[in-house]
């Protein structure tokens, strides 16, 4: 996770956009919880923790020291830890998040392949993001161009690549909700999600996971 660094050096810069942003932030965890995830769960890439703690994770791995120690502060139990190597034995969770993390990742075959095995048998994994043909993908894209100290760092995906992502790794789609209907530029405002990812800015889908294909 080459962009490690950046969230380690600015930690509390990236956790205060959640405190300047109360309503995206809102939707973004109502699309989250939506999923219905339940059990002992893990947050792969799980930053300062302020999506673990509202959607009752339990576990949040990050390589990033500073975010891990924000985190702990809001009673999230840390590992520091990359998702390429989880230190964890097969089948300990139930579920599995992974939110706005997919963007970050330098190559996310080896980190889904880790999740695959850390979750159960019929185990789920959650993955959002900010798909990159909607209109909040297009405004970070042009954030990034503009040298974002965050989305410079940043892969957008479309919500058809990470459907062939999961389904490469053994996971398959079976529920979706999305919210931020509104632009960036709009007036934010606090909305119900839905199973409608068209010209969302912000979709969760939730993958059950399958029996692992004998050629990998």
């Amino acid at each position: 996770m080459s962009s490690s660094h950046v969230f380690d050096k600015y930690a509390w810069k990236y956790d205060s956009w959640y405190v300047k942003n109360k309503e995206i932030f809102e939707c973004e965890f109502r699309a989250v919880k939506a999923l219905g995830l339940s059990g002992v769960g893990i947050d792969v890439g799980a930053g300062t923790g302020v999506f673990s703690v509202k959607i009752g994770v339990r576990v949040g791995v990050d390589p990033a020291i500073n975010m891990l120690r924000i985190a702990k502060e809001r009673g999230l139990d840390v590992v520091r830890a990359v998702g390429e190597y989880l230190p964890f034995r097969s089948g300990l969770f139930d579920y599995a998040v992974m939110i706005v993390t997919l963007c970050f990742l330098d190559d996310p075959d080896p980190v889904l392949r880790e999740i695959w095995k850390t979750i159960r048998k019929n185990g789920f994994l959650a993955v959002c993001i900010v798909p990159k043909d909607s209109l909040w993908g297009k405004f970070y894209i042009e954030k990034a161009r503009q040298g974002n100290v965050f989305y410079r760092y940043a892969h957008f995906y479309t919500i058809n690549e990470v459907k062939e992502i999961l389904e490469k790794y053994d996971f398959r789609i079976v529920d979706c909700k999305a919210t931020l209907s509104f632009s960036p530029l709009d007036k934010p405002r606090v909305e119900k999600p839905d199973s409608n990812p068209s010209g969302k800015g912000f979709i969760c889908v939730k993958a059950v996971k399958l029996p692992q294909n004998p050629i990998h």
